[in-house]
């Protein structure tokens, strides 16, 4: 019975060249110079974090972030912004974790599609994951453009694509 995996991952490698890149192009901006401003990411906890003067930079750094996850061909949707914390001093810090498997609400509004659009396979989650099962490898192509013309708020990716 064909079957396929929908996940949602980032790859790290490729998140960390983004990173990087931002970085340098941070350094090199006419508009941060003599900035204290930092940009770290931890992969242990999956986080970014921003250090800097005021919010104007911030959202520079954001901005430069998001251009060059597009340009790595990362989904921006994958980072979750939180609120600004005010840190020592002037500083502004800002947490930003990387979203990594589907969580359960979002699994069910996919198990939910898939179920009203009447299609002849079986979806069921399993951990931070949902497997769809079907007798046509046509019926599992049919519900991979399903879940692409609707948003989840995660970026989603379909692999293990087995016959």
């Amino acid at each position: 019975m064909p079957t396929f995996d929908i996940v949602s991952k980032i790859d790290g490698q490729t998140l960390d060249n983004a990173i990087n890149t931002a970085k340098k192009e941070i350094l090199n901006r006419y508009d941060f110079n003599d900035s204290k401003s930092t940009v770290d990411l931890d992969k242990k906890t999956n986080t970014i974090t921003i250090v800097t003067e005021n919010d104007m930079r911030l959202k520079a750094i954001q901005d430069s972030i998001i251009s060059r996850m597009v340009k790595q061909h990362l989904d921006p949707k994958a980072l979750d912004f939180g609120k600004e914390q005010y840190a020592s001093g002037n500083m502004v810090r800002k947490e930003v974790k990387i979203k990594e498997g589907i969580d359960k609400e979002a699994a069910k509004k996919i198990v939910k599609k898939i179920k009203d659009s009447g299609l002849k396979v079986q979806a069921s989650i399993m951990d931070d994951q949902v497997r769809v099962q079907g007798k046509k490898i046509d019926d599992l192509q049919a519900v991979i453009s399903l879940c692409r013309a609707d948003d989840f708020g995660q970026p989603l990716q379909y692999i293990n694509m087995r016959d």
